[in-house]
């Protein structure tokens, strides 16, 4: 599993270790990776900036949550191509947005945080042109925070 902006690791990538899956997290914040490699050493911690991910290698499951909507549209629009180099054939993408195409500013500790969503239809046909269908579209899911997500597969590629 590859963990999008993981943060500290809590809670999905202790959740992941807990079911015995291989986790690797990244995040832009050294603070944030620390933490992880001090209170979740059984999983891979890497540095990097989510726009810039070149891991060369691919992942049966991809997880940006609660991180990919802090980017701003045209940066979720070039997120894509990365989700799909990382992907192996089948891999399932997991991610949240807002419910509809906007802007906002909420806080976060007291402190500004930007948050960003396409509309619905952009998001299916970047992830359609990207090979991935979409699996699952929950709006607003009251049994998850009221967050909305998306659930995508990764189509087989064509082999040579």
């Amino acid at each position: 599993m590859l963990d999008i902006g993981c943060g500290t690791g809590e809670p999905i990538a202790r959740y992941l270790l807990e079911a015995r899956c291989d986790v690797t997290g990244i995040d832009a914040a050294p603070e944030m990776i620390d933490i992880a490699k001090r209170h979740l050493p059984g999983a891979t911690w890497r540095v990097s900036d989510m726009r810039f991910l070149e891991l060369n290698e691919a992942f049966h499951g991809l997880l940006a949550w609660n991180s990919f909507f802090h980017l701003a549209p045209e940066q979720q629009r070039q997120m894509f191509p990365v989700f799909a180099r990382h992907a192996a054939d089948g891999a399932a993408l997991m991610f949240t947005s807002g419910p509809s195409a906007g802007e906002a500013i909420g806080t976060f500790e007291r402190e500004p945080l930007y948050h960003a969503s396409l509309a619905p239809a952009e998001y299916r046909q970047l992830l359609d042109s990207n090979g991935f269908d979409v699996v699952d579209h929950v709006v607003e899911d009251p049994d998850c925070g009221r967050l909305t997500i998306w659930i995508g597969r990764l189509r087989q590629r064509e082999t040579a």
